[in-house]
C-alpha cells in the first residue's frame, strides 16, 4: 500500500470511518481522477457514510439526493417557485409592465428553487460532495438522465439557458442492489463493493463510535452480531444496528450479555417480524453462549 493510500486511510479514520485498503484506494482514486464512485453492498455496511466522510475530509458541503420510485427530474434538478411568480404577476398587472419584460422578470434566478443536482452544479465556493443515495430505487429513465448530467455537469433550463459547473462536484452513488444498475452508468464510475466487516474491523468501529463500552462487552456484542448474520435472516443487521445495540446496552448499564437482556433489546438489531420470531429463546441462548466464549 503506497503512501497516498495510507494517508487517505488515516484521514478517513480521523473522520470516524475505519477503512480497509480497498475502500481507501477507491476514495483516493475517485478524488484524484475526478470520477464518480459507485458503492454497492447490503444495507448498513457504510456506503452512505463514505460520502459523509469524504465531505468532512474535503471540508466541503454534502449535498444529498435520496432516490425513490417515481423520482422525476424536477424533484432532483429544479422547480419554479410558482407562488412567488403568481404574486409577482399580480403586482406587475397593477404596475402595467410590458409583457415581454414581465416574462424575463418572473423567470429570473430568484424564482428558481434549486434541487440537489442543480445545487451541486451551481455551488461557487468549491466542489461539493454530491451523494446520490440508493440509485437502484429510481427507475431506468432517471438513471439515463443522471448519466447525462454526470457526463458534463451542465444543465439546460429553457428559460435561462445552459448552466455549467464552475467546480465539478465529487460524486458518490450508492446501491443496495434492489435492481441491476445499467452498464452505461457503471462504466462512467469507479466501482466499490462493501461487505459486512469482519470481527476485528467491526470491533474497531464499535470502539471508535461508542467509546464508553468496555472491551469484554464490545467483543461479546461483535461476536454475537457476526454469528447472527450467518443465520439466514431476511434483513441482516448492519454496522449501524451493531452501534445502536451497543449504545442501548450501555444505557442499560450492562457489562456482559445475558439472554433476558438480549431478548428485550433484539429490536435494536432485527427490523423484521420473521427474523425476530426465527431468533427465539434457544437461538438467543446459543448466540449468547458463543458471544461469551462458552461454546
Amino acid at each position: 500500500m503506497n503512501e497516498e493510500i495510507r494517508s487517505t486511510q488515516a484521514a478517513m479514520e480521523r473522520c470516524g470511518y475505519i477503512a480497509g485498503p480497498a475502500i481507501a484506494t477507491a476514495v483516493y482514486l475517485a478524488r484524484e481522477m475526478q470520477k464518480p464512485l459507485l458503492v454497492e453492498g447490503e444495507a448498513g455496511v457504510g456506503k452512505t457514510e463514505i460520502a459523509k466522510v469524504l465531505a468532512r475530509m474535503q471540508g466541503t458541503e454534502l449535498i444529498r439526493l435520496q432516490c425513490y420510485e417515481g423520482l422525476d427530474t424536477n424533484t432532483a434538478l429544479y422547480e419554479w417557485n410558482y407562488q412567488r411568480q403568481l404574486l409577482r404577476l399580480r403586482i406587475a398587472e397593477r404596475e402595467e409592465h410590458d409583457p415581454g419584460k414581465l416574462e424575463q422578470l418572473i423567470f429570473g434566478r430568484e424564482y428558481l428553487l434549486e434541487r440537489p443536482l442543480l445545487q451541486a452544479i451551481t455551488r461557487r465556493e468549491g466542489p461539493a460532495v454530491l451523494l446520490v443515495d440508493e440509485i437502484d430505487r429510481a427507475d431506468e429513465g432517471f438513471e439515463a438522465f443522471l448519466l447525462e448530467v454526470l457526463s458534463d455537469f451542465q444543465i439546460t433550463i429553457p428559460e435561462l439557458g445552459t448552466i455549467r459547473a464552475e467546480h465539478a462536484p465529487f460524486v458518490v452513488l450508492t446501491s443496495n442492489r434492489s435492481r441491476e444498475i445499467g452498464d452505461a452508468l457503471r462504466r462512467r464510475c469507479l466501482y466499490l463493493y462493501i461487505e459486512h466487516p469482519d470481527l476485528e474491523k467491526e470491533l474497531r468501529i464499535l470502539h471508535s463510535r461508542v467509546p464508553g463500552v468496555n472491551e469484554q462487552l464490545a467483543r461479546a456484542i461483535t461476536r454475537f452480531v457476526q454469528r447472527l448474520r450467518g443465520r439466514g435472516l431476511r434483513k441482516l443487521p448492519g454496522v449501524a444496528e451493531t452501534l445502536d445495540w451497543a449504545r442501548a446496552l450501555a444505557r442499560l448499564h450492562r457489562d456482559a450479555l445475558d439472554a433476558g437482556t438480549v431478548r428485550a433489546t433484539l429490536g435494536c438489531l432485527l427490523k423484521d417480524e420473521h427474523d425476530l420470531r426465527a431468533t427465539g429463546e434457544d437461538a438467543v441462548a446459543e448466540l449468547v453462549a458463543y458471544a461469551s466464549g462458552k461454546d
